[in-house]
């Protein structure tokens, strides 16, 4: 990566310079144009200004003669041809002040090509910036700065407030707020802890943290959104390809009306005329607006969406987000967040609720179990300090018990407990339970006390707070089917559909994934699968498109999807389907502008109503139009930016009380 990165720097760079010195021979150019119309029009001065014309359109011009010259040396079609031939015809039949005009005008209409193209790469270029080249590598506990670039997994960084992380990496000692919004698209920092991950290239705000690498160089999360963006701005949609497909038919067709309009005009006696009319036509008939129509929308879509964290490994998938009809949604991970909570205490008649959270948060202290840490995080919020156990044994999967001073306390499954021995109330009455909760989607955790039953916990995978407005608003959007499958039991799957108020498919095995795929996209449909990557990788690769959530840090995930999602917000969903179907307005606009465009002014040229000037100045209007349109794209998401901004601040004004 650091490579490339030297590499695209250079570049740049270069394209930087060139562009630039490209602006300084067109202001050089236009200032004798200027000086040649001055001569002409205050000092009377016809051959002073043809001096000073001709000049100048040697300056302009021979740049553009050159390109197409080279391009048909080549066996290229580019259209460039044209405005040569233009600029040549005027300065040949001795046109120069309008030979100088034409070429400063055609001039400034690629500078703008080239700055919007420019443009699209210095968004690259911005992302590989920010990963600095220097890093404080720990050494036998002194500090040694070295280059990022010969960090390797294993090595441990400092990284003080301020700093850019260097490399992808676990905090092993400290704690601060990270700035991740380059990679994921979270407008706020985000709390780090001890054995938190974090990525390349995001900004420490606050503390000191010691960072092992466990991905470096071009394997760092920052290094694969680099290449994602690259990929997606090298692919091209079909329309772009059927634009180069009639190129070359397009130049020798416009030649031949330009040669019929000045037989014509000629053969009536007006061989000025004829000229004036077949160089204004040959201006005008160079397709800037139609050439910039997609690549400026597709560019301007693509910066929009990586904004939000959102990155499409090609604009054929964002292009044909917009017809997708039917959407599979793997329901841990992406419809959930994956982690169990506790959402029902059910203490037995007689006990109190603190007593049974006291009890299994005493016992569950001592396991690593996803189920005990709901456990002892509730515990925790409710300022609850658990009690010392002995005698601790965990049977994996089933439960865990300890001494908590003289009495035996056992957490788990109902049909563990009832194993370990109870009397028959208590087998009855965990049997019933058992039941209930299972109607409810509930997982359960039976709490008992020297065999006498204190209650029972419920725990779920709670769905994401935003998940039930994304579908919403995609049925709004005129999504006709949204499905949720899970290998998950039947209660749980149910629970979630009815909460999203979308159909379900329980207990499926990724070979049925597969299958419920392949029979949506038979019956007419197209599929999009979302998922999180890592057991939906069968699965995302048979949708029409695939969306992984969450993918940064995943390489499973932003390999075996089309689409990368870097956090876990599903309003991103919708977003992407909204962004597909403006594009494709945007693009369309583009088009249906410029072909009228073309027809309306070359049509005008020919019959003598353009002048040369004219058509170059309306030339630069044109090409302005489509790029200012593409523009409008960029702002895209703002309003989601806007929510979720206040959304924090709202969160951040009701807190205050509670920390004052």
């Amino acid at each position: 990566m650091a490579h490339d990165f030297v590499k695209s720097e250079l570049q740049l760079e270069a394209q930087t310079g060139r562009v630039s010195l490209e602006i300084m021979a067109t202001l050089f150019g236009g200032v004798l144009l200027i000086c040649a119309l001055v001569a002409k029009l205050t000092f009377d001065s016809p051959h002073n200004s043809a001096m000073l014309a001709a000049a100048a359109a040697i300056l302009l011009g021979a740049p553009l003669v050159i390109v197409a010259i080279k391009d048909l040396w080549a066996g290229h079609m580019h259209m460039n041809e044209l405005v040569a031939l233009a600029v040549f015809a005027a300065f040949v039949f001795g046109e120069y002040l309008e030979a100088g005009v034409i070429a400063f005008f055609m001039i400034l209409s690629v500078l703008i090509e080239n700055r919007t193209a420019l443009g699209a790469q210095a968004h690259i270029e911005a992302l590989v910036r920010i990963t600095p080249t220097r890093a404080n590598k720990l050494e036998n506990g002194s500090e040694v700065e070295t280059e990022a670039r010969h960090l390797k997994p294993g090595d441990v960084v400092r990284v003080r407030p301020g700093d850019n992380i260097p490399a992808d990496g676990r905090i092993i000692s400290g704690q601060s707020t990270v700035n991740q919004a380059n990679i994921t698209g979270e407008s706020l920092p985000v709390d780090k802890n001890v054995g938190d991950d974090v990525f390349g290239g995001t900004i420490n705000v606050t503390g000191v943290m010691d960072v092992q690498v466990t991905k470096a160089g071009e394997d760092t999360t920052l290094g694969k959104v680099k290449d994602l963006i690259i990929q997606a701005e090298s692919t091209r949609i079909p329309i772009m390809r059927m634009i180069d497909r009639y190129a070359g038919w397009y130049t020798p067709t416009v030649l031949m009306l330009v040669g019929i309009v000045w037989f014509f005009t000629s053969q009536s006696g007006e061989r000025d005329a004829a000229t004036q009319r077949a160089i204004a036509m040959l201006v005008i008939a160079c397709p800037c607006p139609l050439i910039l129509a997609t690549p400026t929308a597709m560019v301007a879509a693509i910066s929009a969406a990586s904004r939000l964290g959102v990155y499409v490994k090609s604009v054929i998938d964002l292009e044909s987000a917009r017809n997708v009809t039917a959407m599979v949604f793997d329901k841990t991970g992406t419809l959930t967040t994956g982690e169990l909570q506790v959402t029902r205490l059910a203490p037995k008649s007689g006990v109190e609720g603190a007593d049974l959270l006291a009890a299994a948060a005493a016992v569950e202290q001592n396991s690593r179990h996803p189920v005990a840490r709901a456990v002892v995080n509730v515990a925790r919020q409710a300022r609850m300090k658990p009690a010392q156990t002995t005698d601790f044994t965990e049977q994996a999967g089933k439960g865990v018990s300890a001494r908590v001073g003289d009495n035996v306390v056992r957490v788990g499954r109902g049909q563990w407990v009832i194993e370990q021995g109870v009397d028959p109330e208590t087998k009855a009455a965990i049997e019933d339970t058992l039941m209930s909760s299972e109607a409810d989607g509930l997982s359960t955790l039976f709490v008992t006390r020297n065999n006498v039953l204190l209650g029972w916990i419920g725990l779920a995978d709670n769905t994401r707070p935003e998940a039930a407005a994304a579908m919403d608003e995609l049925r709004q959007q005129g999504l006709k089917r949204l499905i949720i499958v899970t290998g998950d039991r039947e209660s749980v799957a149910k629970r979630v559909a009815a909460q999203m108020h979308t159909e379900y498919r329980a207990q499926v095995l990724p070979a049925q994934k597969l299958e419920m795929v392949g029979e949506l996209k038979a019956r007419g449909h197209r599929v999009a699968v979302i998922g999180d990557g890592v057991n939906d990788a069968p699965a995302l690769k048979a949708g029409d498109i695939s969306i992984a959530m969450g993918a940064a840090g995943s390489d499973v995930a932003i390999h075996s999807a089309t689409i990368a999602l870097m956090n876990n917000n599903l309003n991103r969903i919708p977003f992407i389907i909204r962004l597909s179907r403006l594009t494709s307005n945007v693009i369309k606009q583009n088009m249906i502008f410029a072909v009228a465009f073309i027809i309306l002014v070359i049509s005008l040229a020919a019959a003598g109503y353009v002048a040369p000037i004219v058509a170059a100045l309306l030339h630069v209007v044109s090409t302005l139009v489509v790029v200012f349109n593409s523009a409008r794209l960029v702002r895209s998401g703002e309003e989601i930016e806007q929510a979720e901004h206040e959304a924090m601040e709202a969160t951040l004004q009701r807190a205050k009380p509670a920390i004052a």
